[in-house]
């Protein structure tokens, strides 16, 4: 027996990421975005409302997307409940220092190990902003022996959509483009 909900945001796992910008002063802000995801092999979108990310996003016309991890789940959450437009020193609270990025004009968060950077390209129905992500850059301490990110070393969160939770992701239950092999 199934029950239904109607249309409701239901679809795991939702990525906890932190949009980081800078202000019109070249200051770096962040918040965390609920809504979003990849939409293909280089673009990103993200729905949000009105914020002063979303002013600076339009001003600079580029932002970083940096995945919460179970290590800074309170900063990241912080950085969601904390308007810049009402506290001044939001980062240094959440305990968040950066570096700007080499490849746009967007903050890289030195304690979140993985970020994409990425450039806009459009904006959809005045909420849905589209980005180019023109660089993924990677704390080494969460790379694997083969040089690429290991999901044994970084832990990313998710968040619950239904209970407003964060969850950790559990291990490796398969191999994908293997598994389904079996069943041919």
């Amino acid at each position: 027996m199934r029950k239904n909900f109607g249309a409701k945001p239901f679809l795991f796992p939702q990525p906890v990421m932190i949009i980081g910008t800078y202000d019109e002063n070249g200051k770096a802000n962040a918040m965390n975005a609920a809504w979003g995801g990849i939409v293909g092999a280089d673009e990103i979108m993200i729905d949000l409302s009105s914020h002063k990310t979303t002013d600076n996003l339009l001003r600079s016309r580029a932002f970083t997307v940096s995945v919460g991890d179970v290590e800074h789940m309170a900063a990241c959450d912080y950085v969601g409940l904390v308007s810049a437009n009402k506290e001044e020193n939001k980062m240094e609270k959440a305990g968040f220092t950066t570096v700007k990025s080499e490849f746009v004009n967007a903050p890289v968060i030195n304690e979140l190990p993985l970020t994409l950077e990425c450039e806009l390209t459009d904006v959809i129905g005045g909420s849905k902003f589209l980005g180019k992500i023109v660089n993924v850059s990677i704390d080494e301490k969460v790379l694997g022996d083969d040089g690429e990110l290991s999901l044994e070393k970084f832990e990313p969160i998710t968040y619950d959509t239904v209970h407003f939770g964060y969850y950790r992701l559990g291990g490796k239950v398969g191999n994908a483009f293997k598994d389904g092999n079996a069943l041919k």
